[in-house]
């Protein structure tokens, strides 16, 4: 007995399965469920202990090197960065590209000095499935998340993000 051949459309809609399952399992995370910080390993070698960033605010930033809204809002991520240095509030980014070494360049080309790391399966169960480019949240001590933008955001608006720094 011969096995029929599929159709083309039927081959098409076999083939997407795969995906559409990948999608229904990716790391989703609940609303209210804190960030557990843990070390993490930053592209230029250095560590940020999980224990530091559980004792201040922490600003995360999701990009790419090749994303045009990263690269408009990045320069204002560093200006944060510089500023609020010391004040009870952490930049802390995790670039989605697929190497090491085109994030390293990216970073080096512009004068970037902001923490930054790939993002990994544990940085998707602390924020859920990503939506957009570029992404903010911003990370009280709790672990709560306690606010999240997708796209990219005006100077000004990176720049309020002070707002959420430790009072001392």
């Amino acid at each position: 007995m011969q096995i029929p051949a599929f159709s083309e459309t039927r081959r098409r809609l076999l083939a997407a399965v795969p995906v559409a399952a990948l999608a229904w399992i990716a790391p989703t995370r609940a609303a209210d469920a804190p960030v557990k910080w843990t070390d993490i390993k930053l592209i230029d070698g250095r560590v940020l202990r999980g224990a530091d960033l559980q004792k201040q605010t922490v600003v995360v930033q999701m990009w790419a090197s090749w994303c045009p809204f990263c690269m408009r809002q990045n320069p204002h991520i560093q200006k944060l960065h510089e500023t609020a240095s010391g004040r009870g509030l952490q930049v802390l980014t995790f670039t989605i590209d697929k190497t090491v070494e085109s994030a390293r360049e990216y970073m080096a080309t512009r004068g970037y000095t902001f923490p930054a790391a790939l993002v990994g399966t544990e940085v998707e169960g602390w924020f859920g499935a990503r939506r957009t480019l570029p992404e903010v949240y911003v990370v009280e001590p709790s672990g709560k998340v306690v606010f999240r933008e997708g796209g990219e955001m005006f100077p000004e608006d990176i720049a309020a993000l002070t707002r959420f720094a430790a009072k001392k």
